[in-house]
């Protein structure tokens, strides 16, 4: 051989906005730490890292032996340091503004703790679409780098995957470098010496091409079985000496290569992720359809010919496979706009801190990664919109009431609002609460998920195995199946009606509002069931909660009937969820906590206590209310198997009605801060 590979080598360290600091702690024990002190008995080994701006002001206040590692290989030019949005939203779909400020405030924080501003940008889950080039540009951005299932889909032939290319969007241009996906599924899962064989082939197949790699650092010590092959059986070591050792390799930096080459042409990317990600943002039939072509391709021997030609969907689509995704996105984008017309001088840095962490891209999606499952994940961003839209009301005074379409789906939502809470219901059908915000609290009562379709769910029914791991290396984490808890047919069955408190039956039929109005500024829904009961629903905020008034009026012809009840259900999104921190009380005896179902007969007060939340609620009753309760449970799956996780406390109340007779139903919710 008398070829010499140039090894481009990156990682990207990530954990999400709200994540649980004993998480945090153990992937810098098992992953970030480990890594870096390898890389450091190497100085003559650049290479680059990409470290999220949540994660890296954490580690800089709860591991600064960890980021002086990586100051002193910055120091000695040994780490390249990637640029990326600050809180790792995904830039395609946050505001243009927000874009730049999001890229700034990363090379900010680089710079105070580094030195060093970045000329590179990591893409959030490499979501490439051409609007956000304009943004990397005027932020500084020079080079990015994306997936090279991003160049085939653009027609380029595999002896163009080998350099960066330029693309360029209304004339403002940018770098891109396509990621081996070879080298994403080799690293740290094959041998280190077949990795490091592969590597020194590349220029010698295509003479001048560089291996190319930028992926998780999470794949070296926190996925399933990579601590223990990665660092205690030698892996990455292994692997740095046989780079160092290969007269056939050349590591170095990507701003060094970008300036040593020339583009290898102009390029026109389309929107698009990863292969995995197209797949896991289509419909669940569609995704299976999918799944099924691709297993055809494969067993037919044309996958990699055909592969860039089946493309699934864009990461927009997690916006219409979950409405709660596109709810909160929304949501964002509103704040947004009210943020950025405000003067200069009103917008401070808490505000753009707390719009920044509004875009955290963990919540909005789910595949084999992605939070949109995890409560804890929508509670920060929930959160941090709170917050920032209660600041915002400070310096912009709303109306108490106004309607708005706040997911764009042509019907218009109605926001109640006073100076403790806000609440934002959806006035047909149901006149039911979809975002309950608490300003003191921080937090939204109403943040739930539906339980729905997923095409993973034929795994968990057919009862599939794990793929047979490789004779030489360990299996990734898109090829494992299995389970963290015990997952039942039942826990699979999706929910016929959105989550929202407040959704009433009368003799188990769906109570109906079609007509609102708004009453001595307080809003009023009026319906009830066919041409038989009549139903009126008032919201009335007060200084501590929010009173219910329910008015139901029944025929004449219902006089008969022997017995008749009526039913409310509220979805609380207790943040303790079925952990020890959250304790039931009825008529002041404890029912336990929120995990198991419970039942009770008339009661006329229930208090929710919840520690993590910081707060109480309490629930009067008038008259006297059976109820049930019970865990509102979802099923996910990750890196580390299939579980049900606890969304929220669902809790059905009910009355027993005279027939003929009009009768009137109170609920008063007080809402209590700890001191």
């Amino acid at each position: 051989m008398t070829h010499s590979t140039p090894l481009l080598l990156g990682v990207h360290a990530h954990q999400p906005v709200g994540n649980f600091p004993q998480v945090i702690d153990d992937a810098v024990l098992r992953c970030y730490h480990p890594f870096l002190e390898a890389m450091h008995r190497f100085p003559e080994f650049p290479f680059a890292i990409h470290i999220s701006g949540w994660l890296l002001q954490y580690m800089v206040q709860h591991h600064p032996k960890t980021i002086k590692l990586l100051q002193e290989m910055v120091t000695r030019q040994q780490a390249e340091l990637v640029g990326a949005g600050d809180t790792e939203p995904v830039l395609a779909a946050i505001p243009h503004a927000d874009r730049i400020t999001q890229l700034e405030a990363m090379a900010d924080r680089l710079d105070k703790n580094f030195g060093q501003r970045p000329v590179g940008a990591w893409l959030t889950e490499r979501v490439w679409d051409p609007s956000v080039v304009p943004a990397l540009q005027e932020a500084g951005i020079q080079y990015v780098m994306v997936d090279d299932y991003h160049f085939l889909c653009a027609g380029a032939s595999t002896d163009q995957l080998g350099s960066f290319h330029r693309t360029e969007e209304n004339g403002q241009a940018i770098d891109v470098f396509p990621i081996s996906e070879a080298l994403r599924y080799r690293l740290p899962f094959s041998e280190a010496a077949a990795a490091v064989t592969y590597i020194e082939e590349i220029s010698a197949h295509n003479p001048g091409s560089a291996g190319i790699y930028f992926d998780d650092i999470e794949k070296f010590g926190v996925w399933p079985e990579t601590y223990s092959w990665v660092y205690e059986k030698g892996w990455l070591e292994q692997f740095l000496r046989g780079v160092l050792n290969s007269p056939h390799i050349q590591p170095m930096h990507f701003k060094d290569y970008l300036h040593q080459h020339r583009p290898q042409g102009m390029i026109y990317l389309p929107t698009v992720s990863y292969s995995e990600m197209n797949e896991w943002t289509l419909a669940p039939d569609a995704a299976r359809n999918y799944a099924a072509f691709l297993e055809q391709e494969k067993a037919a021997g044309r996958l990699d010919l055909r592969k860039p030609l089946i493309r699934g969907g864009i990461w927009k689509n997690f916006l219409t496979r979950y409405p709660e995704s596109n709810w909160m996105q929304k949501r964002m984008l509103q704040l947004s706009q009210r943020f950025h017309a405000l003067p200069k001088r009103q917008q401070s840095k808490q505000m753009r801190a707390d719009l920044h962490e509004t875009q955290a891209n963990d919540a909005y999606w789910h595949g084999l990664f992605g939070g949109i499952y995890l409560p804890h994940l929508r509670r920060a961003v929930y959160q941090a919109m709170v917050r920032l839209e209660a600041q915002l009301d400070k310096i912009q005074e709303r109306p108490g009431l106004q309607f708005i379409d706040v997911d764009m789906d042509g019907h218009e939502e109605l926001y109640y609002h006073n100076d403790h809470q806000q609440l934002i219901i959806r006035p047909t059908p149901s006149g039911a609460v979809a975002e309950w915000d608490c300003y003191k609290l921080h937090h939204n009562l109403g943040d739930t998920l539906a339980r729905r379709d997923e095409a993973y769910y034929d795994k968990i029914r057919h009862g599939a195995v794990d793929h047979a791991t490789p004779s030489e290396g360990i299996a990734s984490a898109h090829d494992r199946i299995s389970f963290k808890t015990e997952i039942t047919a039942e826990d699979l069955l999706a929910d016929t009606a959105p989550c929202h408190s407040f959704q009433e039956w009368l003799d188990n039929v769906a109570v109906t509002y079609p007509e609102n109005s708004i009453v001595q500024d307080t809003p009023h829904f009026t319906g009830g069931v066919a041409d038989s009961w009549a139903v009126s629903k008032a919201y009335s905020l007060t200084h501590k909660g929010l009173m219910v008034h329910f008015r139901i009026e029944s025929p004449a012809s219902q006089q008969n009937v022997e017995s008749h009840h009526f039913q409310t259900r509220l979805f609380l999104a207790m943040p303790s969820c079925d952990g020890p921190a959250g304790q039931f009380f009825a008529d002041e005896q404890s029912q336990g906590g929120f995990g198991l179902p419970i039942q009770g007969k008339k009661t006329r007060q229930i208090v929710l206590e919840d520690a993590v939340m910081g707060g109480k609620i309490t629930l009067h009753c008038n008259p006297p209310a059976r109820w049930e309760a019970a865990p509102h449970m979802t099923v996910s799956q990750s890196e580390a198997g299939f579980e049900k996780i606890m969304q929220a406390l669902q809790l059905d109340f009910y009355w027993d009605l005279t027939a003929g007779k009009t009768q009137h139903i109170e609920i008063l919710t007080e809402i209590i801060a700890d001191d």
